[in-house]
């Protein structure tokens, strides 16, 4: 067990506050830069934290219920939908070996809409999208409610998140509004997308192409 104590700094010289007990592998350093000296090291005693969002009001903590609670030391974490149900899985990565994690999600079945973006980059026109439509922001406005996603990938410690926006729909069984706001300023609409499938928008285009998992799409 290790204590880590302010000010965290060079200099500083932080005498223990108690007498350790071994047997519990308690240990401590007066300067907190002397760990590595010691050639200990603080990973694995971090215990990792699974909070689910309430009705977008409160979060609560589930990491002992879920077993993500483990004192690996992971690094990277990555959210998506790897059985193709609807429900957004995790995949945790630990750093110097050790297996990579794949937590499922198994909460109640619940409705959803899976979208990928497909941006037209227009020569001789700005502003323009790219290709992937990274930096889009889509806007899911369900009876009165509104859920919004962003389209960054790249948004995690050693990992890349997928390119595919997922809204939670709970009882719900369909968009009312999908807003789509584009990285070259253009906005498009779709109205009454049902719940349950992974569409394809193309920007401008007001027909979305359903997504088939195993069934391969234009690039």
């Amino acid at each position: 067990m290790a204590v880590v104590s302010q000010p965290f700094e060079r200099k500083c010289k932080i005498p223990a506050p108690g007498v350790l007990d071994p047997s519990l592998k308690e240990w401590w350093v007066e300067n907190p830069w002397d760990i590595v000296k010691e050639g200990r090291n603080l990973s694995c005693y971090e215990r990792k934290r699974t909070y689910i969002n309430v009705r977008g009001g409160n979060f609560l903590d589930l990491s002992y219920l879920s077993g993500a609670d483990n004192d690996g030391d992971g690094r990277a974490v990555v959210a998506g939908d790897f059985r193709n149900n609807g429900r957004l899985d995790l995949v945790v990565r630990q750093v110097g070996g050790g297996p990579v994690l794949l937590y499922e999600n198994n909460f109640p079945q619940r409705h959803f809409l899976k979208v990928t973006l497909r941006g037209k980059p227009e020569a001789g026109q700005a502003p323009t999208s790219n290709r992937q439509g990274i930096g889009a922001r889509a806007t899911a406005e369900v009876k009165g409610r509104q859920v919004v996603r962003e389209l960054f990938p790249s948004n995690s410690y050693s990992s890349q998140a997928s390119n595919i926006l997922h809204f939670g729909l709970g009882d719900d069984d369909k968009v009312d509004r999908l807003l789509i706001r584009w990285p070259s300023g253009r906005k498009q609409v779709l109205a009454n997308v049902p719940a349950d499938q992974h569409i394809l928008v193309e920007e401008g285009n007001e027909v979305f192409e359903k997504i088939v998992p195993g069934q391969p799409i234009q690039p």
